[in-house]
């Protein structure tokens, strides 16, 4: 039988998203699955002419293989680093998923909703940086945001408080 879930990650490559990576490899992902990672990029005066034609609609989908080649991931400005590629890697292999990154260039909250219903998602897995009540009432949550506006159900993966 054929499956059609898209099981979004949101992906910056920080420890939190590590950790909501892994929980929803882990937890979610299952054999067929597309995972389908999300990277937004801080907007910028890119004067690259692939990174101005993409600013509206993200990047073409990128699969594993050209998101574990340093030389074009350096085209659109992320450098994955190897526990996550090695966390792709082993799912792929272990799940036979297909993975693939898409990034988009703006605002973290606005861009992953906009994902949710382009790419669409069947879910979304975001990690939670644990700012504090002031912080996040300064900065704003991007995971509250995603939570409280997106389409489709979204898991929050925080990171356990020591």
């Amino acid at each position: 039988m054929e499956c059609d879930r898209r099981v979004g990650v949101a992906v910056d490559f920080s420890p939190c998203s590590k950790k909501a990576l892994k929980w929803a490899v882990d937890n979610v992902v299952r054999d067929g699955d597309h995972l389908i990672l999300l990277n937004v990029r801080p907007e910028g005066n890119y004067e690259d002419g692939e990174i101005q034609l993409w600013a509206a609609t993200g990047s073409p989908l990128i699969p594993l293989r050209e998101l574990s080649d340093p030389i074009i991931m350096k085209k659109y400005g992320v450098k994955p680093d190897p526990e996550t590629l090695d966390i792709l890697n082993t799912a792929a292999g272990q799940k036979q998923i297909t993975v693939i990154l898409k990034i988009y260039w703006g605002d973290p909250r606005e861009k992953l909703c906009e994902a949710i219903d382009k790419i669409p998602l069947s879910c979304l897995i975001i990690g939670n940086r644990g700012l504090g009540k002031i912080k996040r009432a300064i900065l704003g949550s991007v995971s509250n945001y995603v939570v409280n506006n997106g389409s489709c159900p979204v898991t929050v993966v925080k990171i356990a408080e020591h």
